[in-house]
C-alpha cells in the first residue's frame, strides 16, 4: 500500500535533525522561487490555453429566442411545454493534474549539476505551480516497483510545498521500476478525467523489450480515460560514455556490475548504439498511442523544451 503519512526515521540528535529540516526547507523554498519565476516569465497563459477544462456542463433551460443555435433545443422540454426551449451550458474549468514521478534507484543518478530525480521534481514543480495559478487540483504519485506515496489532488501553496518536499526527499523502499503498477493505481484512484504526467527515465527492471511492451499496453488503457503526457528524464552519460579507460558500471536498480573499457572506441560505440536503440523504442511505443512525449536531459534547456511543447500543443488544440 502506498504511504500517505510521514515516514519514520532513525533516531538522530536534535541538532542534526534541526539542521536537516532547515536544509530541506531551504531547498524547497529555493525551488519554489525558481519555478515561480519560470511560471511568471514563460508559462503565464500557455498552461491555461492548452488545458481548458473537461468540457461543458449542463446548467439550465430557457425559452428559445431568435438567433439561438437550433442544435441546443431541448426537445423534451419543448414537447412538454409546447414552446421552444434551449439548453444552456457552462464550461467546467477546474482540472485535475496527476504527477507520476519515478523515484527508483536509477533516478538518483546525475553526471552534471543535478540528479534525474531533481530535474523531474523541478519540472513537476513548474507544472504544479501553473496548475495552482489556474485554480486546478494537483496530485502526486511516487513509484518504484510499487506505488510508494500517494498525495490526493488538492489546491493551495501549502499543498504544493509539501508536494515538492516529498518529490525531492521521500526515501523509497524499492529500487526497481514498474510503471505498469503505477498506471493501474492511478486508473483506480482517479475517477474523473485528468491530465496525467508520467515522469520517468524508462529504465525498466527485467527484460527491456518485454517490459516496454506490457507498459505500452497499460498506457493504452489509461490514455482512454485520461490525457496522458509522458516525460522522459535522462542524463547525457546514459547515452554517451567518456574516454577514461576501464570503468565499473553498476545497474542502480539490480545492483549488477559491468566492466567497460571506455578507452575502446568499439565499446563506446556499442554502448551508444544500445542506448540509442532503447531511446527510440521508448519513443515509438509511446507515440504510437498518440501520447505526447517530452524528453528532458540533465544539463540541457529543459524549460525551453517545455515551453515549445505547450506552444505546439496549443496550436494543435486551438
Amino acid at each position: 500500500m502506498p504511504r500517505k503519512g510521514k515516514q519514520s526515521s532513525p533516531q538522530i540528535g536534535d541538532a542534526e535533525a534541526e539542521a536537516r529540516a532547515a536544509n530541506i526547507l531551504a531547498r524547497v523554498r529555493k525551488l519554489e522561487v525558481r519555478t515561480s519565476r519560470l511560471v511568471d516569465d514563460a508559462m503565464a497563459g500557455r498552461y491555461a490555453s492548452v488545458f481548458k477544462g473537461r468540457g461543458m456542463d449542463f446548467d439550465r433551460v430557457r425559452d428559445y429566442v431568435p438567433g439561438d443555435d437550433v442544435r441546443t433545443i431541448d426537445w423534451n422540454v419543448t414537447a412538454r411545454t409546447g414552446t421552444p426551449h434551449v439548453k444552456l451550458f457552462t464550461e467546467e474549468r477546474e482540472l485535475t493534474i496527476m504527477l507520476m514521478i519515478d523515484v527508483s534507484a536509477s533516478s538518483a543518478f546525475g553526471s552534471v549539476d543535478e540528479t534525474k530525480r531533481e530535474l523531474a521534481t523541478e519540472a513537476a514543480a513548474v507544472l504544479a505551480a501553473s496548475a495552482i495559478r489556474n485554480r486546478d487540483k494537483v496530485g502526486l504519485v511516487l513509484f518504484t516497483g510499487e506505488v510508494e506515496l500517494y498525495m490526493p489532488p488538492a489546491k493551495g501553496r501549502a499543498h504544493i510545498l509539501r508536494l515538492i518536499r516529498e518529490a525531492l526527499f521521500f526515501e523509497p523502499k524499492g529500487r526497481g521500476t514498474d510503471i505498469k503498477a503505477a498506471l493501474d493505481f492511478v486508473n483506480r484512484a482517479i475517477s474523473r478525467r485528468s491530465v496525467v504526467f508520467l515522469v520517468s527515465d524508462f529504465s525498466l527492471t527485467g527484460d527491456f523489450e518485454t517490459e516496454l511492451a506490457s507498459t505500452r499496453q497499460k498506457l493504452q488503457v489509461i490514455n482512454k480515460h485520461h490525457d496522458v503526457i509522458a516525460v522522459s528524464v535522462n542524463d547525457p552519460r546514459e547515452r554517451q560514455l567518456p574516454n577514461v579507460g576501464w570503468l565499473t558500471v553498476e545497474d542502480a536498480e539490480t545492483g549488477e556490475l559491468v566492466e567497460i573499457d571506455t578507452g575502446s572506441a568499439k565499446a563506446r560505440s556499442r554502448y551508444e548504439a544500445r542506448a540509442a536503440a532503447r531511446g527510440e523504442a521508448v519513443r515509438k511505443a509511446i507515440r504510437s498511442l498518440g501520447v505526447d512525449l517530452l524528453e528532458f536531459e540533465n544539463g540541457s534547456n529543459w524549460s525551453g523544451e517545455l515551453i515549445k511543447f505547450f506552444e505546439s500543443r496549443r496550436q494543435r488544440t486551438s
